[in-house]
């Protein structure tokens, strides 16, 4: 099976199992790096419209509370950016972000391709798009486009992301947060719970910033900017360290210290081993 982005046929499995499916293998090409599924095409378009993601079981509820940390964290990471400009939320999900942006935003718009949220999005007053082709007819244009783990599930990100980009504005830029392919419990730590944990073969994909680099390139984009975050504190780490399984940062919660976390956050940054990565881009 060849590479996405280098076309290499040269590769080496990963140490580690997709969780829900163990007879796919996560393969990492030895020629650019990028970590992708030996079998990419066991996902299409119906699977997300028809609530797979979730094994059908959609609590709004419960989702909009899972969300809600990094709902956040997002909308303060662009709310400088977003102020009195137009945002477009790439697979938006429930909403949540979608909802804060409009705090800021003259216009916030959403594309989901889940069916079972339009009800929703209309009850909360939300103007979300089932899918890019009916968003792109509308002919407007943003001046921020988001998109927040989306591009690991897409089994083309090199195509998407260029008719994403026909949707900015002249001096617009697009907003992309990915897993990181790099992150510390996969690569130096090497924690073997957490390999056998974290892959899933719903992300076809997963980028560090060499490969996202080469993505964004190939897309006939320019990458502006990279930022290294670490969405999971240290109590969380020590949790799998010591115990091997996740939620960490609740089951050790008096570890959890701001200072603490953003020292631990900026040491992994420097090493770009973080758990996840945002990049910045622009036509």
């Amino acid at each position: 099976m060849s590479c996405y982005l280098c076309k290499s046929n040269k590769y080496s499995k990963r140490p580690g199992t997709v969780r829900d499916n163990p007879n796919i293998d996560v393969l990492e090409c030895n020629d650019c790096g990028l970590v992708y599924l030996s079998s990419l095409n066991h996902i299409q378009e119906r699977h997300y419209e028809e609530s797979n993601m979730h094994d059908g079981d959609l609590d709004i509820e419960k989702w909009l509370e899972e969300t809600q940390f990094d709902d956040e964290r997002r909308y303060q990471f662009v709310r400088e950016r977003i102020v009195n400009k137009t945002i477009l939320d790439f697979g938006c999900g429930i909403g949540g972000f979608l909802n804060k942006a409009k705090q800021s935003a003259s216009v916030a718009d959403g594309i989901e391709l889940e069916e079972a949220l339009q009800s929703s999005f209309k009850e909360r007053k939300l103007n979300v798009f089932s899918s890019l082709d009916k968003a792109q007819k509308e002919n407007k244009k943003y001046d921020v486009i988001t998109a927040f783990h989306v591009v690991e599930h897409l089994q083309n990100p090199k195509d998407t992301l260029k008719e994403l980009s026909i949707m900015l504005a002249p001096k617009g830029e697009m907003i992309i947060e990915v897993p990181n392919s790099d992150d510390v419990l996969l690569t130096l730590y090497e924690n073997e719970p957490f390999q056998n944990f974290t892959y899933w073969s719903q992300h076809l994909f997963l980028f560090n910033s060499k490969t996202m680099t080469a993505l964004v390139e190939q897309a006939g984009l320019k990458l502006n900017w990279i930022s290294h975050i670490q969405r999971y504190p240290l109590s969380n780490h020590l949790y799998w360290l010591s115990k091997g399984e996740p939620a960490g940062h609740k089951n050790w919660y008096f570890l959890n210290n701001n200072k603490l976390n953003a020292e631990y956050e900026n040491q992994l940054a420097l090493i770009e081993k973080t758990d996840t990565i945002i990049v910045g881009v622009s036509k």
